[in-house]
């Protein structure tokens, strides 16, 4: 039987290029994270616009740093003028490639008792005129506790409230960037009397914050 000489260089063509994936792939590994430079989150500013830290930032158990697995992060209390108290929260990750990535709140709050209901989109406009962008809004309770939540996704340069395009993001941008960094940020209130007027609340903090986080989260 002759060899169809079309199927022997449709072979040879997918031979090669299986080699050069591969040689790719080899030559990613080796080049490795490209390094960036930034600021730990522990020196964000004490007092953003009409937000003021209240009290010292709080650090989590072992057992919870070695679940969350972030190279840094940032757990505090800001306080305005006119009473509104949130809990912020910054989880940063230098690198993705190694397994360890931020940890979206639909899987870490109901494990830790806290019900999510309500979902919907919000919308951020940055406190410095910079394009607004969505993020995430939830009512959560655990027990008599209830609360106000929104969180988005941020890093390279985007702000992102979808946790499937982060990742889809992530693989381009380790790829075209050799980065893969980036952060998962929340802001927590309590439920006051009126939720319109806590979504503004919390809104307003996440506005005063997004100009401050790229020295932080690297665009």
């Amino acid at each position: 039987m002759g060899i169809n000489l079309k199927d022997s260089w449709r072979f040879l063509f997918m031979l090669a290029l299986l080699a050069l994936g591969g040689g790719v792939i080899h030559l990613w590994e080796r080049a490795g994270e490209a390094s960036v430079s930034r600021h730990p989150l522990r020196e964000m500013p004490s007092q953003i616009g009409s937000w003021r830290q209240a009290g010292a930032d709080q650090r989590f158990d072992e057992q919870t740093e070695s679940v969350l697995r972030a190279d840094d992060y940032i757990s505090r209390i800001y306080i305005r003028n006119d009473g509104h108290v949130a809990s912020f929260y910054v989880g940063y990750y230098a690198t993705q490639r190694n397994g360890a990535t931020y940890h979206s709140p639909l899987n870490c709050l109901p494990g830790s008792g806290w019900e999510m209901s309500d979902p919907a989109p919000v919308t951020i406009t940055p406190a410095d005129s910079s394009p607004s962008f969505e993020a995430n809004r939830y009512i959560v309770e655990n027990g008599d506790d209830k609360q106000l939540l929104i969180y988005w996704y941020q890093g390279r340069g985007r702000k992102l409230a979808s946790e499937y395009w982060g990742k889809i993001y992530t693989v381009i941008d380790s790829i075209r960037l050799r980065r893969s960094d980036g952060a998962m940020v929340r802001v927590m209130m309590p439920l006051g009397m009126s939720e319109e007027e806590t979504l503004h609340a919390a809104q307003d903090l996440a506005a005063q914050v997004a100009p401050v986080l790229p020295a932080f989260v690297p665009n």
